[in-house]
């Protein structure tokens, strides 16, 4: 890849990565109940499970998505029933002091599972290979953009694991903690917005 390709990439990577969606509500989240060392495994699921996704869509899961196009539908759907039930779950949850604050954060196999109902996750992914991976690239360029993408997704999404963490500093009221839980929670369904609002159309 040329280097203002890859310098282009690394923006879009880190923009991406960065902005608010399902994943990092959900880190936010866990940060606070659970801390940043037991948050670690989910932030490395979420990046070692987008970037095998990214090659999977580069290696032609795109095309069947194209080819069976209630495949793609029923997994929007499906991706919007789990959100929903973890938005519950977190809002729901008890507080930091509380049974191994609100029972256990997610693990690396569950986060790494997760990007493949994740809205957010897909439409990065597809518009990673779209846009920077060209047709001729080879599949070497697939593997560059994945790691990459990695690379940029782990820190990105770990600074949202550390202001969780610091609020735990300044959220010592368990009904403070209940009311953030339930703001992340409520952002998390406002994430889904696209996603429905499309299905609707």
């Amino acid at each position: 890849m040329p280097l203002d390709v890859v310098l282009a990439f690394l923006t879009y990577a880190f923009v991406t990565s960065i902005t608010p969606g399902p994943n990092n509500t959900m880190v936010l989240a866990s940060g606070l109940n659970h801390g940043f060392g037991r948050t670690v495994p989910h932030v490395l699921g979420i990046s070692c499970g987008f970037a095998v996704m990214v090659l999977a869509v580069g290696f032609g899961i795109g095309r069947l998505f194209l080819a069976v196009p209630w495949l793609y539908e029923a997994l929007r759907w499906i991706g919007a029933a789990y959100l929903l039930w973890l938005a519950w779950k977190i809002a729901t949850a008890g507080t930091m002091d509380g049974e191994a604050a609100a029972g256990r954060p997610m693990n690396f196999w569950e986060a790494a599972a997760f990007q493949w109902v994740n809205p957010k996750a897909w439409i990065m992914a597809i518009g990673a290979i779209a846009a920077y991976a060209p047709v001729n690239g080879g599949l070497g360029t697939i593997v560059i953009v994945a790691v990459l993408f990695a690379l940029v997704n782990a820190p990105s999404v770990a600074v949202w694991a550390a202001f969780g963490t610091t609020l735990r500093r300044w959220l010592t009221d368990p009904r403070y903690v209940r009311i953030f839980n339930i703001v992340m929670a409520a952002l998390l369904v406002l994430s889904l917005q696209p996603l429905l609002w499309d299905g609707a159309r």
